[in-house]
């Protein structure tokens, strides 16, 4: 049940009555201009009754009519009537007697009277229906749209959570294969591990970094990589970026340089390689991925990891204007993603 010290809502009312005050000042000045000081009272003494008798009316009366309640919903509707003409005629009453109030008209009833008042009580339920079903419909609107972003703020944080231990982990079986070898390049993985590792805590977190920073975690994350391999790996990263200082959110990369070591180069036994290119102009990154496998465009099936899966849904939480797109060829498969920064939700 409500309250009936909705302050809330009692403030809204408050302040539609203020508009509708208002115009009918306006109505007064322009109509009534050598009158218009006692009207101006007149009203304010009028929607002052109609503002709490709205309230009563439309949070209270019509939000608990219902079927099973017919006779009560009823009774209480007509005697909202009786209040909205006979009770607003006995408000202006009682304002004449303690002088808040100018009779300005003279009634030959108080029938007539009453039926008067009526006609200001409909102008002003239509007119505090209306505003108040477009507030609402406001209000609601905002908070659909409040739960659809916290909604896809925890889909991106739930994603981002698989994506960063997923990330964590393959770092961590590089850095296995090199102490179960026992070779004296595992301590500088460690060190290059601490370096992710930091990253993950303090920058990963956020929504943004600099895309200097980004393209400095890949560069560790190649040279940890590099560990395993002897010379036969060819590793190519090159960038083309305009402002270092432009907004991405971390680690969005790092899945596709990821892909192309863990389903590429680790199943190459002859000259692997990985290409990696990235280029942000005027707002509009593309990063290449290319990458040599060891099956053919007939052998392999198009099956997406976690990595890119979580990607593609990662670019449709973040922006509107995206392609992610990869090909298998003979021995070499390429990833191509192109988004426009600009298109960020």
């Amino acid at each position: 049940m409500k309250s009936i010290l909705d302050r809330k809502r009692a403030t809204l009312y408050a302040w539609i009555g203020l508009v509708f005050l208002l115009l009918w000042l306006f109505s007064d000045l322009a109509n009534n201009p050598d009158t218009f000081g006692e009207r101006a009272v007149n009203n304010i003494w009028r929607v002052a009754y109609v503002v709490v008798l709205n309230y009563v009316l439309f949070e209270f009366t019509l939000a608990r009519a219902s079927r099973k309640r017919i006779f009560s919903s009823l009774f209480l509707l007509v005697a909202h009537i009786m209040l909205y003409s006979w009770g607003l005629y006995a408000w202006r009453f009682i304002g004449i007697q303690l002088g808040a109030y100018t009779a300005l008209t003279t009634f030959s009833s108080a029938e007539a009277g009453a039926t008067k008042q009526m006609e200001f009580s409909v102008m002003s339920i239509f007119f505090f229906g209306i505003l108040r079903h477009i507030y609402d419909y406001i209000q609601l609107k905002h908070a659909a749209q409040q739960l659809r972003i916290e909604k896809q703020e925890a889909e991106l944080n739930y994603l981002k959570s698989q994506t960063n231990p997923h990330f964590l982990f393959n770092t961590l079986n590089n850095i296995y294969s090199l102490a179960r070898d026992k070779s004296d390049l595992a301590p500088e993985s460690i060190l290059r591990l601490s370096k992710i590792l930091r990253f993950m805590l303090y920058e990963a977190g956020g929504s943004f970094v600099a895309i200097e920073q980004e393209l400095k975690i890949i560069s560790d994350y190649l040279a940890l990589e590099q560990l395993r391999y002897d010379e036969s790996l060819r590793v190519n990263f090159n960038h083309d970026v305009e402002d270092m200082k432009q907004a991405l959110p971390p680690l969005l990369l790092m899945p596709l340089v990821e892909n192309a070591f863990k389903h590429g180069v680790s199943e190459t036994r002859n000259q692997p390689f990985v290409d990696i290119h990235l280029s942000v102009n005027k707002r509009q990154l593309t990063f290449i991925v290319k990458n040599s496998t060891e099956a053919t465009l007939e052998e392999r099936q198009a099956k997406e990891n976690i990595g890119l899966s979580n990607l593609r849904r990662q670019l449709e939480l973040l922006y509107t204007e995206y392609s992610l797109s990869v090909q298998q060829g003979d021995y070499v498969f390429t990833a191509t993603l192109k988004i426009n920064l600009a298109s960020h939700v």
